[in-house]
C-alpha cells in the first residue's frame, strides 16, 4: 500500500499552537510536526501580537507547506484566546495541542490516533520528557496513569497540554476557559461532564523548561490553581483546601524531579 495514500485516508488532526515572542523556539516546534510519521495534519499557529520575528518565521514555513497556517490576533489576548481562535478554525476530527517552545516525538500522532481509534475514547494524553532551554534531553520523564477522572485530576495536574488529543466527533463545543491555568480548566470541565481521559503510557513529547515559564514560578502557579478551584470549580472551602493540599504535594514531587534537570 502506498504510504502517502494510506495516510491521507486517515482522520485529519488539527494542531493548535499559540505563539507569543517565540522566534527562538518556534522553528523546532514546527519541524517536529513536519517530521511526524502521520501525514494528515494541519498546524494552526496563532500569533498573539508578537513583537519579535515569530510571525515571519511561521510565514516562511507556511509558504513551503500548505498544511501550516498562521492566524494573527489583532490585540494581545493571552494563551486561552489564542488557542480558542485555533480551535474555532480547526477542520480536523482530532484536536491536538502543542505550545510554541515544545516538540513532539516523530511517532506521536501515529501512535496516539491509533490509540484513540482502538479505544474509541474522546480524550487522551501521553507521557512526556523534559528538555532544557537549549533543547537538550535532561533524562527526566513524566510518567502518566492509564486513566484519569475528575477526582484524580483536580488534585494533580498530571496531564501535559502538549500531549492531549481530543475527538471532536465525541466532544462538542470545545473552548478554553479564560481562567488560568486554562488547559487544566478545560480538562476539568470535560471530566466533570463525565468523560474519562485515557493515558498512552509512553513518552511521546518533549516539554521545554524555559527561565520565564509559569512552571518555574511556583507561587504564581499555586495562586492560579487556588483561584481555579474556587472560581471555576466553585468548590467549598474545605474541599478546595483538601484538593489544594493534594496539588501542592504532587507539585512539590514534580518540582523535585524537574530540579534534576
Amino acid at each position: 500500500m502506498n504510504l502517502l495514500n494510506f495516510q491521507q485516508n486517515q482522520p485529519l488532526v488539527s494542531i493548535v499552537t499559540p505563539a507569543y515572542n517565540c522566534a527562538a523556539f518556534i522553528s523546532s516546534t514546527i519541524k517536529s510536526v513536519q517530521q511526524q510519521t502521520y501525514l494528515n495534519w494541519e498546524l494552526l499557529v496563532i500569533d498573539d501580537c508578537s513583537t519579535d520575528e515569530t510571525a515571519e518565521v511561521v510565514k516562511k514555513f507556511s509558504r513551503k507547506d500548505q498544511r501550516i497556517q498562521l492566524l494573527q490576533l489583532t490585540k494581545n489576548s493571552g494563551a486561552a484566546a489564542a488557542r480558542n481562535e485555533g480551535i474555532n478554525a480547526a477542520n480536523g476530527r482530532f484536536l491536538a495541542f502543542l505550545d510554541s517552545d515544545d516538540v513532539w516525538h516523530a511517532e506521536k500522532l501515529t501512535k496516539q490516533v491509533a490509540f484513540m481509534l482502538e479505544k474509541n475514547c474522546a480524550f487522551s494524553y501521553t507521557g512526556y520528557s523534559i528538555i532544557n532551554e537549549k533543547g537538550e534531553k535532561t533524562g527526566v520523564e513524566v510518567n502518566v496513569p492509564k486513566s484519569v477522572d475528575y477526582k484524580t485530576l483536580v488534585g494533580n495536574t498530571i496531564i501535559g497540554c502538549l500531549t492531549v488529543m481530543l475527538d471532536k466527533k465525541q466532544i462538542s463545543a470545545i473552548s478554553m476557559p479564560s481562567i488560568q491555568p486554562e488547559d487544566t480548566a478545560l480538562w476539568l470541565s470535560l471530566l466533570r461532564k463525565g468523560y474519562t481521559a485515557y493515558g498512552l503510557q509512553e513518552s511521546l513529547a518533549y516539554y521545554r523548561l524555559v527561565s520565564h515559564s509559569v512552571s518555574r514560578n511556583k507561587l504564581k502557579a499555586a495562586t492560579r490553581y487556588w483561584n481555579l478551584l474556587r472560581k471555576q470549580e466553585r468548590l467549598p472551602l474545605w474541599k478546595s483546601t483538601t484538593y489544594f493540599v493534594q496539588y501542592s504535594v504532587n507539585a512539590y514531587a514534580k518540582s523535585k524531579n524537574l530540579s534534576k534537570s
